[in-house]
């Protein structure tokens, strides 16, 4: 038996505690939460390894570094597997491979998020389309990083589906931290909905810090007869939304004053589309050359369905406090970051990293940064996009003040 310790490329360990830790440890990590268990007030309720609320017992703790911070580096709409039977197909994704590995090796990040559209699943063939996320998540596992998904439209086709692409990440990446929400929850075909504690440090009991994933489904039903699957994040999800954060409050105490949030989904909320036009280039840098409209936002493909996605909008702003920043990919000629004003929440859209996918000349391909400057709750985040060549632009504050 061996403690699951993983070396960060950045020269700090990300030790974690697992079930087949050596039983010194083992028992050290359990005398320091039944110290805290008695240090504090009675009728508290205290976390244990095996706690319901800890959803990931047997894999390390992410925590922030030794020095306060915490990077995040986004990589969205990768689309793999394009045009599989011809020479250009498999060439993008060798060249979205080498981009994540560059911007791994130089940006060194604590957590990664894939955010959606990890395959081009029109293109894909059913029996080999799941190997395609183990070329995904090869750079990933390679250098030991822990990291989520989302999925997007592209990732629900006759030919695979989230539930599919979900699974086989999880076989093939032990550091992935990607799960399915509860039965009920997400809606057809929309299962990758969850949350990821983030600790100030590995012992503490309380996160500092909850990542939020949300799945926004889209694309089509599996099989011959394939239909349009509800391009939103599903109803239910509110539901799920209050029931876990009132869950959190009770075990950790109220969020306002111990945690702080940062969520991912990969089209973005239809609320959105509201803010473009009235977007400044100084006060909202980045690219903007995407334009929203039907398809680009959630709830749009259909007049009938606009707003579809209120009930999940109102109780991500409603019930998740110090909420830093909704994140999505989807639009892939759009960079920018704007404050919605009817929920006073900062939406930011990540960048196209992959080659496949459509863009056009000049969008380049990269990714986003976003580095927590310390475990308070209340702190901004600084947050920018990386080119592949290094370049860097549309760098901002996310905090109070912006906007």
């Amino acid at each position: 038996m061996s403690q699951s310790t993983m070396q960060h490329p950045s020269g700090h360990g990300m030790r974690g505690y697992s079930r087949d830790m050596p039983y010194f440890t083992a028992m050290f990590v359990i005398c320091i939460y039944a110290a805290a268990a008695l240090a504090a007030p009675t009728g508290s309720r205290q976390i244990t390894l095996d706690d319901p609320l800890n959803p990931y017992p047997t894999k390390p703790r992410i925590t922030f570094r030794g020095d306060g911070t915490f990077k995040i580096t986004v990589f969205a709409d990768l689309h793999y597997g394009e045009n599989p039977w011809d020479a250009w197909g498999p060439e993008q994704d060798v060249n979205s491979t080498i981009l994540m590995k560059l911007v791994l090796a130089e940006e060194q990040p604590d957590y990664v998020v894939l955010n959606g559209d990890l395959i081009t699943g029109e293109n894909t063939f059913k029996q080999n389309s799941t190997r395609l996320i183990d070329e995904i998540v090869a750079p990933l596992n390679e250098v030991r990083i822990p990291f989520s998904s989302t999925h997007g439209n592209h990732d629900n086709e006759p030919n695979i589906t989230h539930l599919e692409e979900i699974r086989r990440e999880q076989l093939v990446a032990p550091l992935s931290y990607t799960r399915t929400a509860p039965p009920g929850i997400g809606g057809e075909e929309g299962p990758g909905t969850y949350w990821v504690p983030v600790y100030e440090h590995e012992t503490d009991v309380v996160p500092a810090l909850i990542l939020w994933f949300f799945d926004s489904r889209g694309g089509y039903s599996p099989g011959k007869n394939s239909t349009p699957v509800p391009d939103w994040v599903d109803e239910s999800v509110a539901g799920w939304i209050e029931q876990q954060t009132t869950l959190m409050d009770a075990a950790w105490g109220p969020a306002d004053t111990t945690r702080g949030a940062l969520a991912f989904v990969h089209i973005p909320p239809h609320a959105i589309q509201a803010m473009q036009p009235g977007l400044n280039s100084t006060r909202d840098p980045g690219l903007n050359a995407d334009l929203l409209g039907q398809g680009s936002t959630q709830a749009t493909t259909d007049p009938s369905n606009i707003g579809k996605d209120q009930p999940f909008y109102d109780a991500l702003t409603k019930y998740v406090k110090n909420l830093h920043a909704v994140v999505s990919g989807h639009d892939h000629g759009d960079e920018w970051c704007v404050r919605e004003p009817t929920k006073n929440i900062i939406f930011c859209f990540s960048k196209h990293s992959g080659y496949g996918g459509y863009s056009d000349a000049g969008w380049g391909h990269g990714i986003r940064n976003i580095v927590f400057s310390s475990p308070s709750p209340t702190d901004g985040l600084e947050s920018w996009i990386r080119m592949e060549d290094g370049e860097t632009h549309a760098r901002v504050i996310l905090d109070a003040d912006y906007n």
